[in-house]
């Protein structure tokens, strides 16, 4: 399927990859984990050109983090999308859900919750949340000369 085509049979629109392989945006379903190994797939896909590798692997683990708190925190779908730009890589995961996330020091006696926004203020040079009218999109940006 090509860059931006529809699919026939769900009326969704397809994932994309354009710019020449410089940007991505794939909506996420509710609640679908599956949906995080393939965005870090994608993501690698997208970076292999970067020129980054040690950044590359940083930005997947970042933006796996993101993508499962939005699906994980919310009761609803989310969007995800991948920005290479001269000066490094945006990272954006929007939900429809308006409440804001805030980083926590994980709980000790639970190994798998509450580190996600502490790696991502821990190793992003930037982050932030931008609300919207119908929810928030949480980013991150991983600078190229960083590398």
């Amino acid at each position: 399927m090509t860059a931006g085509a529809s699919s026939a049979n769900t009326g969704e629109q397809a994932d994309t990859i354009t710019d020449h392989a410089r940007r991505f945006r794939r909506r996420l379903g509710r609640a679908d984990l599956r949906a995080v190994p393939e965005a870090r797939r994608e993501l690698r896909e997208l970076l292999r050109h970067w020129g980054k590798p040690g950044r590359s692997e940083i930005a997947e683990l970042l933006a796996s983090e993101l993508v499962t708190n939005a699906l994980v925190h919310t009761d609803d779908d989310a969007v995800l999308t991948a920005v290479v730009e001269p000066g490094g890589l945006r990272v954006e995961v929007r939900d429809f859900v308006g409440r804001r996330p805030e980083p926590r020091a994980p709980d000790t006696n639970d190994d798998t919750h509450g580190r996600g926004l502490v790696l991502v203020q821990s190793l992003a040079d930037s982050w932030g949340v931008r609300p919207h009218r119908v929810g928030k999109s949480v980013w991150f940006v991983l600078g190229a000369e960083a590398a």
